[in-house]
């Protein structure tokens, strides 16, 4: 059996979260081994026209949603700047919320997870995003858990994915569920992919979790904390600092940041320790101390839990050195 993958495109879409997916579905179609195409897509916009991206370039559309009637197995709805235009766009919701009553399976790829909660489909649900709008998505869909690390978020028959190559790692899940995990090893090896991406998108962002305080005596103590991580930075320290008793400190803190002190200070140290593996070649120990870790041991513990890699692991994918010292070769 072919699935049937409908593709909503608009003015201003992210062209990789289109083409990805496309890219993964039919690289799925070469490595299947089935007598007829495991996946057949199709790229509708609004009035049919073609879809300009951000990056500038024109992607062609196979008809307009109007005219895509039928059922459809899979129903991907892109991201991308235009999704602050898209979403104003009424007939572009209602056409994506009566498609998803015939769809099998409504997916979401970056930003698109706002089209789908406009829609409606993401009430009571568990969804995702790219990590820079996670807190806006939960903001304007309080019935909605959004969950900010996922790579990828799967509740029921409602798949959304984090930004931009995130959509590749939701297709690769789609055609493991279709077709098992040889064929989804087997495309994810051509295509020079992890079948399943180590660590979450918390290895792309400092603070996912954290807010801005209202209050400016807090705005100033999370600045000043950014620029001594290797002083002691515990809640009576902070308390201090801030002038306030530890535990209006703390209650204040977790009711105006979002997060506790400790794991606020956590973060930020993680943070400083992800830029130095990323841009230099000193050692876990030193990193350690000149971050507030102390030791590497407590390094490693903080780094899985924000990361969800090893420090070693998460530099070897990301420094810069590795590949400058590779340039200079060259």
């Amino acid at each position: 059996m072919t699935h049937r993958v409908v593709l909503v495109a608009y003015p201003g879409i992210q062209s990789l979260d289109l083409v990805g997916p496309i890219e993964v579905f039919a690289t799925a179609n070469r490595k299947a081994g089935l007598s007829e195409p495991a996946y057949r897509t199709e790229i509708v916009t609004p009035d049919g026209s073609p879809a300009v991206s951000t990056s500038g370039i024109t992607i062609a559309a196979d008809g307009a949603i109007a005219d895509c009637t039928g059922p459809i197995d899979t129903l991907v709805v892109v991201g991308g700047d235009g999704t602050v235009e898209a979403v104003r766009d009424d007939a572009l919701i209602t056409w994506i919320a009566a498609a998803a009553g015939r769809a099998r399976r409504i997916t979401s790829v970056c930003s698109g997870a706002f089209l789908l909660a406009r829609a409606g489909l993401l009430e009571g649900r568990r969804a995702t995003t790219h990590w820079s709008s996670c807190g806006l998505l939960a903001r304007l869909n309080p019935t909605t858990t959004v969950e900010r690390d996922p790579i990828f978020v799967r509740d029921g028959n409602v798949w959304t994915s984090a930004g931009i190559t995130a959509g590749m790692d939701l297709s690769l899940a789609l055609v493991e569920d279709d077709h098992g995990a040889e064929v989804a090893r087997d495309v994810a090896r051509w295509l020079v992919l992890f079948v399943q991406r180590p660590g979450g998108q918390s290895q792309f962002s400092a603070q996912l979790a954290a807010q801005q305080p209202d209050r400016p005596a807090l705005r100033d103590l999370d600045q000043w904390i950014t620029d001594h991580l290797a002083e002691d930075l515990t809640v009576p320290a902070l308390a201090r600092r801030a002038d306030m008793s530890t535990r209006n400190f703390a209650r204040s803190f977790r009711q105006e940041m979002g997060v506790t002190p400790a794991s606020h200070v956590e973060a930020l140290r993680t943070e400083a320790a992800r830029r130095l593996l990323e841009t230099t070649e000193r050692g876990l120990a030193d990193i350690a101390r000149s971050c507030g870790f102390g030791t590497v041991e407590t390094l490693h513990r903080a780094f899985n839990r924000q990361v969800g890699v090893t420090p070693g692991a998460y530099r070897r994918r990301f420094t810069t050195t590795g590949r400058a010292r590779l340039a200079a070769i060259a």
